[in-house]
């Protein structure tokens, strides 16, 4: 559906030293310019809620403008079904499609509705200005209008003035005026980020059912990893205008390929370590905690220098003492612990380094006792340390 190759944009001046100052880099001669998006390929299949994912300055925002239309990219090509909207070429091969010839849907963070119109009209808009060749008979107009606002519930609100709506009724109307038109594809630039947390999560799982009872297909640009792994169908992570990992919502968490991924999405814990030995299916870590048995993974080696990566649920803890015979079974004594509602993350100090534990509240264990920790070898992530 949606295929983008090599797609590069360069900005100058105090665009560039915006992103670098987003990014947390110096200053200095290399700040004239910047690669916001730098070399960036991948393809979103028919009817994929596809989320980039990344944090401030890392080019996610400028990849969505670029496929809308609203910045022209340097090289590269975008190409939607059998159109190509935009290729770097030379001559004759060369196009950049303005937005309103893209046939895509945007919803942006503010919304953009326009406060002087009412619902009805503020949905029809986009239908009663399209060339006149093109333009919908006016009771066509109105059935589309209807039929989308009963999908997003708002149907008995078509003639309130729109800046009357709640804030997550003023997101379900940018989604409608965004479906109304059919587009090929729907472009989604952080919309939930102005709501409130119990009404983000409410929109989340209505953007969820949306999406797959429209089969409609999606890019989601967000910096939140809790709605990127609740909606998504795969993530593109982006780190400094590049692409880091793509991948399912599942195979992102729990198979990050690098620290910079484990960190950004949820919580991680991260060990320093060495390679010691390998053992069939398992390497042995000598970590900072004590030796570890963790999976093979391609590419690893004896000797070498790793970083080991474990979520706070992959580990179990008791005041039971320890067997004294299973791999990854440890000493600890509970520092501290604090309470999340669902669960309680514990601080456990195990020799000089301290790692957190997510239990669930009913086996919540008291500061200053001495537990045992175990970590099943599947639940453990080998990174090589320069990544």
């Amino acid at each position: 559906m949606l295929v983008i190759e090599n797609l590069t944009k360069v900005f100058e001046g105090e665009r560039a030293k915006s992103i670098r100052a987003r990014r947390g880099e110096e200053g200095g001669r290399a700040a004239r310019t910047v690669r916001a998006v730098d070399d960036v390929s991948f393809t979103v299949e028919e009817g994929e809620m596809f989320t980039l994912l990344g944090p401030s300055g890392c080019g996610k925002t400028t990849t969505l403008r670029s496929i809308a239309g609203l910045e022209r990219p340097d090289s590269g090509r975008i190409q939607v079904a059998d159109r190509v909207l935009f290729s770097a070429g030379v001559g004759r091969s060369r196009v950049f499609l303005p937005s309103n010839q893209r046939n895509l849907g945007m919803v942006f963070q503010s919304y953009a509705i326009w406060p002087h119109m009412k619902v009805f009209d503020n949905v029809a808009f986009p239908l009663q200005v399209k060339k006149r060749a093109e333009r919908p008979s006016k009771s066509e107009i109105r059935s589309r209008v209807m039929e989308i606002l009963e999908l997003m519930e708002l149907q008995d609100l078509a003639r309130r003035q729109a800046t009357k709506l709640s804030g997550g009724q003023q997101q379900r109307l940018a989604l409608a005026r965004a479906l109304v038109t059919k587009p090929a594809l729907i472009l989604l630039d952080e919309p939930l980020s102005n709501l409130d947390a119990k009404l983000r999560e409410s929109l989340r799982f209505e953007l969820k059912r949306f999406q797959r009872d429209l089969r409609i297909t999606s890019v989601y640009v967000t910096h939140d990893q809790v709605e990127a792994l609740g909606l998504s169908s795969r993530i593109a992570v982006m780190r400094d205008g590049q692409i880091v990992q793509i991948g399912r919502p599942q195979d992102i968490y729990e198979k990050p390929v690098n620290r910079f991924v484990a960190d950004f999405i949820g919580t991680s814990n991260f060990l320093s370590g060495r390679i010691s030995a390998g053992e069939g299916a398992l390497v042995v870590i000598d970590s900072e905690v004590g030796r570890l048995h963790a999976n093979a993974q391609p590419g690893l080696h004896v000797g070498e220098q790793v970083t080991v990566a474990v979520r706070p649920e992959g580990i179990e803890m008791s005041s039971t003492p320890p067997a004294g015979n299973l791999p990854n079974e440890l000493q600890g004594e509970v520092v501290t612990k604090s309470y999340q509602g669902d669960a309680v993350d514990h601080m456990v100090r195990i020799g000089t380094h301290e790692v957190r534990v997510r239990l669930p509240v009913r086996l919540a264990i008291d500061d200053g006792t001495s537990v045992t920790v175990r970590i099943d070898p599947d639940h453990l992530r080998v990174i090589p340390q320069d990544d």
